[in-house]
């Protein structure tokens, strides 16, 4: 089963057991991979789908932080709620061991040596660890690794 028809299947059973938060945050995500397989005119495959989630998660974990600092404590949670689905779509996150061996295989592969091959590093980084690590901070531990 693909991970949109996992969606969908738990849109449905969100309708049947009658879960209006969570049918909402499902339609929202299923809108977002319709939105884009009409603006690129193509159907989605798993890893475009996680993209998709992806970067819906980067948004609320924006939002989260500028309503904590707006003190709105009900959009806080509201946008946590939206996250922790979201999340529960993602593949398991990488553990930071994992993360250094990747890092450093990718150094090796690319023979990087300086802060200059950073991109060659991030992409096959980036690559491998598809929807099981934050990128940002991916690239913050590259940037250390290859500026020591």
């Amino acid at each position: 089963m693909s991970l949109k028809e996992r969606i969908q299947e738990d849109m449905k059973s969100a309708m049947r057991s009658g879960e209006k938060e969570k049918l909402a945050n499902i339609r929202l995500i299923l809108s977002a991979v319709k939105q884009r397989e009409v603006d690129e005119r193509i159907v989605l495959d798993d890893t475009q789908v996680l993209a998709v989630i992806e970067k819906m998660v980067k948004q609320r974990k924006e939002s989260i932080v500028q309503f904590e600092a707006g003190g709105r404590a009900d959009l806080v949670a509201k946008e946590s709620a939206e996250l922790a689905l979201l999340q529960a779509y993602l593949p398991e996150q990488l553990g930071d061991a994992e993360l250094d061996a990747l890092i450093a295989a990718a150094i090796t592969a690319t023979g990087a040596a300086s802060i200059k091959d950073m991109g060659k590093v991030m992409a096959q980084v980036k690559a491998a660890a598809a929807g099981r690590a934050d990128m940002g901070a991916v690239s913050a531990r590259i940037k250390a690794r290859l500026s020591a």
